[in-house]
């Protein structure tokens, strides 16, 4: 067992997703046990819209920059959906993501077909070993796929056919509801949840069984917003004081990027 998959044997652990070298470092020195990438965030960094599959050397640029400044810490990448529509595909593109330095991933199904994903992880799994940690995300909450009534077992049915291909752990974003968390947790693999407005805190998490929180887009999201509104404020009156209280302390920055070499 890799001391990445050990984290989601107890307890719950919470993924600060970064987005650059910088924003790493920073969950590192706060505290994370690991670090998630998010998608979103890294495409914005690169200028591209979240979905629009960046070029594949800014990506994995961007991610062996990150888990740089990881130092120890495990580092694991947002795939998408593998950035292929097959499965040999999402095989060779995570076969690079792990030479990267990445020590899990996120795939997900998405719109498509729930085998195809189970395919990809069959593929990933094939190529790169037991010991990348595979988590399958499943999208039926988070895109609202399909009716209501039913979901849960539509779900269910995903999980065994994932957890059957490979996958270590199942995410599944836009759930926040206790009693389903309870019976998503009961399907055989460590549960990840994304933080939404509703969900459960820390402890209620753990006390349900969850063993994984991501922030995915969030923090990315929050950052850029207090960017923007500084710029336009300091455009606006050319004043000072809001974006000087608002940094961090250049000394400490900077010190911190220094030991992310």
């Amino acid at each position: 067992m890799t001391p990445f998959h050990a984290l989601h044997e107890s307890g719950l652990l919470i993924l600060p997703n970064a987005w650059d070298a910088a924003s790493a470092a920073l969950a590192v020195a706060a505290g994370a046990k690991a670090v998630a990438t998010t998608s979103a965030g890294v495409a914005w960094a690169l200028g591209w819209p979240d979905g629009a599959q960046p070029p594949e050397g800014e990506l994995l640029g961007a991610l062996a920059r990150m888990v740089r400044a990881a130092g120890t810490t495990p580092v694991s990448a947002d795939c998408e959906a593998g950035f292929s529509d097959t499965p040999a595909g999402a095989a060779s593109f995570v076969q690079r993501v792990v030479e990267a330095g990445a020590a899990g991933i996120n795939i997900e199904d998405g719109a498509d077909a729930p085998e195809l994903l189970a395919d990809k992880i069959a593929a990933v799994r094939a190529a790169v070993g037991p010991d990348l940690f595979i988590n399958a995300r499943c999208d039926l909450w988070l895109r609202g796929i399909g009716p209501v009534e039913g979901r849960l077992e539509a779900a269910e049915a995903r999980a065994a056919l994932y957890r059957s291909a490979g996958a270590d752990g199942l995410f599944m974003p836009g759930v926040t509801d206790p009693e389903t968390i309870r019976v998503l947790v009961g399907w055989g693999l460590p549960l990840n949840l994304l933080a939404r407005p509703g969900l459960a805190d820390a402890a209620g998490l753990e006390a349900l069984g969850v063993r994984r929180l991501s922030a995915g887009s969030n923090i990315a999201a929050a950052a850029y917003q207090t960017a923007d509104t500084l710029t336009r404020g300091f455009l606006a009156d050319g004043r000072s004081e809001a974006q000087i209280a608002a940094t961090m302390d250049y000394g400490a920055l900077n010190a911190l990027m220094n030991g992310a070499r």
